[in-house]
């Protein structure tokens, strides 16, 4: 399939900053080819305006976001607080038009893996009934192992295809810091899921450039649709 599903551990985290670097990425060696982006559910302002901001994708709003709520909660909550529901089959509808239209397609989760998207289901349930290769994003801060884990675990429990796992730098950390509470080896052994890299502490989401270089230092072919 040529789309990815960006989740994570939990909510900021570093999720858009994945997304992006691999938006920026494609976009620079690739780009005759078309990207697609989306966050299908959003609760408040943030990502879907940030990626129009960004880059060039020629699509609208509701493209990218098909189901949007006002207030920064998690679905079912924020979707009864206006009187409305979370309506996935219209989530559904948009998603398809747009892998079908676009050569990659990156889909950026609202929180982690156990976020729930309605009051039945969560981000991983979805991801594993829509058969979306999965990349998840673990911070790099004490209890990351764990975490790691945990996530991964319910990863298989809810049948999601996981590519890998990508690290991120939430603030500036030391190589030493990196190697303690993020121990490559140790993780993978434990999961038995290939760690992609680990993308350093970035303040800046504003400069491609600088966000393709992270992407590239990361297992990209195991990512690219190619």
């Amino acid at each position: 399939m040529n789309t990815l599903l960006i989740t994570g551990t939990d909510t900021e985290i570093g999720k858009t900053v994945l997304t992006t670097a691999l938006a920026a990425y494609w976009q620079k060696y690739y780009p005759s080819r078309r990207l697609g982006m989306m966050k299908p559910i959003q609760a408040g302002m943030g990502d879907r305006e940030l990626y129009t901001q960004l880059f060039s994708l020629d699509q609208s709003l509701e493209s990218i976001t098909p189901l949007y709520f006002q207030a920064p909660l998690a679905p079912p909550l924020a979707a009864e607080r206006e009187g409305r529901e979370v309506e996935l089959g219209l989530v559904w509808q948009a998603f398809d038009t747009l892998r079908r239209q676009r050569d990659w397609l990156l889909v950026e989760a609202l929180g982690g893996l156990g976020t729930p998207v309605t009051h039945e289901i969560t981000v991983a349930d979805l991801a594993g009934d829509w058969r979306l290769p999965t990349v998840l994003v673990v911070p790099v801060k004490l209890g990351a192992i764990a975490q790691a884990v945990a996530n991964v675990a319910l990863a298989r429990q809810s049948g999601v295809h996981l590519k890998g796992i990508v690290l991120n730098c939430v603030q500036p950390r030391s190589d030493q810091e990196i190697a303690d509470w993020a121990p490559i080896d140790l993780i993978q052994s434990l999961t038995n899921t290939p760690v992609l890299g680990c993308l350093p502490y970035l303040a800046d989401l504003s400069d491609l450039s600088k966000l393709a270089q992270v992407a590239s230092d990361l297992d990209i072919e195991r990512l690219l649709p190619l």
